[in-house]
């Protein structure tokens, strides 16, 4: 048998996991998928401002990660694949919070509070903000 091992880890363990979170590379590319509402890989491609510049071939490879992670799906559209989020940008923030709070914060929102309003880059207008948001909810 030919596995690789590396200081007594066999192969298996070293591939990475796969993660329902969106790396800054997919979250990119969904960007693009929630802001058109569909897009091909050449669409995509064309619509990333951002830098680094991304490859055709890394973007088909994200958006097929994409795919795999349940985040969009394909329609065949002549040749081309035409992607298609199945996932919303508020049920996909919604649940990077989630985990935000229950890695950190003992998921508890009160310290995710406490630590976003200790940080001193809050400007006045913002924190104006959440005062009406406090009052509204009582």
């Amino acid at each position: 048998m030919n596995r690789c091992v590396v200081a007594g880890i066999k192969e298996e363990q070293l591939a990475r996991t796969k993660s329902a979170i969106l790396t800054e590379a997919e979250l990119r590319i969904m960007n693009v998928l929630w802001e058109r509402g569909s897009a091909t890989v050449h669409e995509v491609l064309q619509s990333l401002s951002e830098k680094p510049l991304l490859a055709y071939n890394s973007v088909l490879t994200i958006v097929r990660i994409l795919e795999k992670k349940g985040y969009v799906k394909h329609v065949k559209d002549k040749r081309a694949h035409v992607y298609i989020p199945l996932v919303n940008r508020q049920d996909a923030t919604r649940s990077e919070v989630r985990r935000l709070v229950s890695r950190f914060f003992g998921n508890s929102h009160e310290l995710l509070v406490l630590n976003i309003l200790e940080e001193e880059s809050i400007d006045a207008e913002e924190l104006a903000r959440v005062r009406q948001l406090l009052e509204r909810s009582k």
